[in-house]
């Protein structure tokens, strides 16, 4: 705790004026679950966001208690996206467990969320009666889907629900070539960069991945994927790290990936449900 604490000082004092001051950042893959808020707390977790000059983030925890403590804190920065599961011990069995249904129902009715997400599903689990049920729980409430998914799985999503708005999680660990065949394909389909560093080397971005940003260039996010508390300290440092290598891109197109496409999507602050 010591440890992560004094990681999260550190990224406080690390940030710079420009972080706040050049390319803002929109945030697309962000967990705050309850290891994070018991030794990250929630006013400590929205000034380091603030710091690293986040303009909204993306927020999901296992359970979903984490999300709304964010979001009472600053309902003017956090989005909330509700996980189908409660505890990261669910992440390979919520698609076969009739209970996580019951579990979103009370939260759906009971919050509000701009996604449901992120979720780990691939190929014909897709298919499974509680992933199904997501979906039209999605499609009922309007949701935007935040699959951490194979390739296989999003056409299978696309196929119950033609009109879905996905954002792909890490972009599937594809290839570039495969994100342009996907992206060609679908066009609700979105992709954030979360723990993907192959895209930039020094600050400077390789072929392939500049032609499909180009071609595509409202179409990715930037995000940081906070998985365990000791991710925290480095939202700062990632944030950074985004804004350095898209210097590398023509500015219209840097703006859309860091910023701009966050909030064409999700559009602006929520309002809480009464």
């Amino acid at each position: 705790m010591k440890t992560i604490l004094a990681g999260l000082l550190f990224a406080l004092g690390a940030a710079t004026a420009a972080s706040a001051a050049e390319l803002q950042i929109f945030d697309a893959h962000l967990h705050y679950s309850h290891d994070a808020w018991e030794t990250v707390p929630p006013k400590d977790a929205i000034a380091l966001l603030r710091k690293a000059g986040l303009r909204r983030a993306l927020v999901s925890s296992s359970n979903d208690d984490g999300n709304q403590k964010l979001f009472a804190e600053a309902p003017d920065l956090i989005l909330p996206s509700l996980r189908p599961y409660r505890t990261r011990g669910e992440i390979s069995s919520w698609f076969r467990d009739d209970s996580v249904i019951t579990y979103m129902e009370q939260r759906l009715a009971r919050h509000t969320y701009v996604a449901i997400g992120e979720f780990h599903l691939f190929g014909a689990d897709a298919e499974l009666p509680v992933p199904r049920r997501m979906v039209q729980l999605a499609r009922q409430y309007k949701l935007l889907l935040h699959a951490h998914s194979d390739a296989d799985a999003i056409e299978r999503l696309f196929k119950q629900w033609p009109e879905a708005r996905i954002l792909w999680a890490h972009s599937g660990f594809d290839q570039p070539d495969r994100l342009r065949e996907m992206l060609k394909k679908h066009k609700n389909l979105w992709c954030d960069l979360a723990f993907r560093t192959d895209h930039g080397s020094g600050g400077k971005i390789g072929p392939e991945w500049r032609a499909v940003f180009l071609e595509f260039p409202d179409r990715f996010m930037v995000g940081t994927d906070s998985y365990t508390p000791e991710r925290w300290p480095y939202v700062v440092e990632h944030a950074n790290w985004s804004r350095a290598w898209m210097k590398d891109l023509p500015p219209e197109v840097a703006e859309r990936i860091a910023y701009r496409n966050g909030e064409a999507v999700f559009g602006g602050p929520m309002q809480k449900k009464k």
